[in-house]
C-alpha cells in the first residue's frame, strides 16, 4: 500500500477521563468509555486513532496521561494525541505514554518555535500542527444575521480567509489560518491537523475550501476534521486535498462504520488501506 492512500481516523474528544461530543465544542454529551472505543475502533478498520483531551488547555491541567496509556494498552493502531500540550515536556511525555504523535495547538501559537523543537527533538513525523479555524466570512455572517449557515462563495472564503482559534474554539488569534499552516510546515510540523470549528458537530460536511487552502498553502499532508456526517463528506474531503479523514460523532453513534466507509471510497477510485 503506498503512502498515499487515504486514512480514516476516528477522533477521541476526552473530558473527565469519557468521550464527549458537542457541537462546535459546546454542549458536550457522553459518548462513552475511551478504551472501549478505541478498540472496537481498531476492530473496523481504524488507520489510526486521534485523542484530544479538549478540557486540559482551558483547565490549564496536564492532558489525561492515564486515559492515553490505558487506550495505548488496548489496541496497536498508531495514535495521535493532543490537548494541554504546553511544553516541550508535556509532549515528551505523551510520546513517552505511548502516543506516536503529538498535536501541538494554543502553545504553538503562542511560541511557534516550540514545533522547531520539537522536530528537532523527536522528528517531524511526530509533530503535528493541530489548527482550529473559523471562517471570517462566516464569523461576520454570524454577528450580522445570528447564523453560521451562511458560508459565502469559495472565493470570498479564499479572499477572506479563515482565523485561527485557540483555547477549544474560545479565543480568536489574529492569525490567518493558511498562512500559519505554511509558517508551520517550514518550522518543522509534519503533518496539519485541520478543524473547521464552523462545522464541528454539525453533519454538515468538512469546509472543503477551507481544506484546499491550507494543504495548498503547506504542501503538508491535511488531516481534515469537523462536520462530515455522509459517505460524501468524506469523498469530498479527500478531493479538496486532505490525506486523512477524521470524524467522532457519526462512528460514535454507529450511523456509518470504517468498513463500509472504506469500500465507498475505494468504488470512488480512492486509494484505501485495507
Amino acid at each position: 500500500m503506498s503512502g498515499t492512500a487515504i486514512r480514516i481516523i476516528p477522533c477521541l474528544d476526552v473530558a473527565g477521563g469519557r468521550v464527549v461530543k458537542g457541537v462546535r465544542f459546546l454542549d458536550l454529551e457522553d459518548s462513552g468509555d475511551p478504551a472501549e472505543l478505541a478498540s472496537r475502533y481498531e476492530s473496523e478498520g481504524a488507520d489510526e486513532l486521534a485523542i484530544l483531551d479538549i478540557s486540559a488547555t482551558i483547565e490549564g491541567r496536564d492532558t489525561a496521561l492515564e486515559a492515553l496509556r490505558r487506550i495505548r494498552d488496548a489496541l496497536g493502531i498508531p495514535i495521535l494525541m493532543g490537548g494541554g500540550v504546553r511544553n516541550d515536556a508535556d509532549a515528551a511525555r505523551l510520546l513517552e505514554a505511548g502516543a506516536d504523535r503529538v498535536a501541538v495547538n494554543s502553545a504553538a501559537c503562542r511560541d511557534p518555535a516550540m514545533i522547531d523543537r520539537l522536530a528537532a527533538r523527536f522528528g517531524v513525523q511526530c509533530v503535528v500542527l493541530a489548527i482550529d479555524a473559523r471562517s471570517r466570512a462566516a464569523h461576520g455572517a454570524a454577528a450580522a444575521h445570528g447564523s453560521v449557515a451562511a458560508q459565502g462563495s469559495v472565493a470570498a472564503h479564499v479572499a477572506i480567509g479563515w482565523e485561527v482559534v485557540v483555547e477549544a474554539g474560545r479565543r480568536d488569534t489574529g492569525r490567518e489560518a493558511a498562512a500559519w499552516a505554511r509558517e508551520g510546515a517550514s518550522r518543522g510540523a509534519g503533518e496539519i491537523l485541520l478543524t473547521s470549528i464552523d462545522r464541528d458537530g454539525t453533519g454538515s460536511g468538512y469546509d472543503a475550501a477551507l481544506v484546499a487552502a491550507v494543504a495548498a498553502a503547506s504542501g503538508l499532508p491535511v488531516v481534515a476534521s469537523g462536520g462530515a456526517s455522509e459517505r460524501e463528506h468524506f469523498l469530498e474531503g479527500a478531493r479538496a486535498g486532505a490525506r486523512a479523514l477524521l470524524a467522532a460523532g457519526v462512528f460514535h453513534r454507529g450511523e456509518l462504520s470504517i468498513a463500509d466507509l472504506k469500500r465507498y471510497l475505494a468504488e470512488k477510485g480512492l486509494e484505501v488501506r485495507i
